[in-house]
């Protein structure tokens, strides 16, 4: 990969919906402000014809980077399906993992670069593969895992890690607010029972 960042770091989310291009916005818009080099990198993403921005224009407006450079503008699909499905119904040609990386480009001198994801890991994103099936040919130095604070999380966050394998990955509890018990005890829980890593505060992300 021409001008692969220092760090590399893959976004995935539990589900859809959870906050991944939310919370790896303002991680990004944070570390500009320290002073590092950043870009995002959105493969292909489908969406609400109707949404304001989309997760392009947000990664963008974090990065300083043309909404373009995030995603191209064939990799955009106006449906809001998985991207191969949107593909489909637009009567698009099929994409293909191998095209999506071949068109990721960094700009030289980039610190940290993240690359976020579709869906959930198992969610189509190509034709040929899913987002775990991206991020395990990307080769990221991490990964982030964005997932909810509620009911239900300890049993998605430890199905997604199994999915991601040897990858070191931080999770971040989407959502968390510390006056609710159950938030503060899946976290608890997560950490002391299952020994995994979580953070609630992109300002501690220790990828940086």
């Amino acid at each position: 990969m021409p001008h692969r960042p220092s760090r590399l770091v893959g976004i995935l989310g539990t589900h859809t919906e959870v906050g991944k291009t939310f919370v790896a916005a303002r991680w990004l818009a944070h570390l500009r402000q320290q002073g590092i080099r950043v870009a995002a990198r959105k493969p292909v993403q489908s969406y609400d014809v109707n949404d304001a921005a989309t997760d392009a224009d947000q990664l963008a407006g974090a990065t300083g980077e043309a909404s373009i450079s995030v995603c191209p503008a064939h990799r955009r699909y106006p449906l809001a399906f998985a991207p191969p499905m949107a593909g489909d119904a637009l009567a698009r040609p099929s994409i293909r993992i191998s095209e999506l990386l071949n068109e990721i480009v960094w700009p030289a001198g980039i610190e940290l670069g993240v690359v976020e994801s579709v869906g959930g890991p198992r969610s189509p994103i190509a034709h040929d593969g899913d987002s775990i099936d991206l991020i395990a040919r990307l080769q990221p130095d991490e990964v982030l895992l964005v997932a909810d604070a509620k009911l239900g999380t300890l049993n998605a966050v430890r199905l997604c890690l199994q999915c991601i394998g040897s990858v070191p990955t931080v999770v971040f509890l989407n959502r968390f607010d510390a006056h609710n018990e159950l938030h503060r005890l899946n976290r608890q829980w997560l950490q002391d029972k299952y020994g995994i890593a979580t953070s609630i505060d992109v300002q501690s992300l220790p990828f940086a």
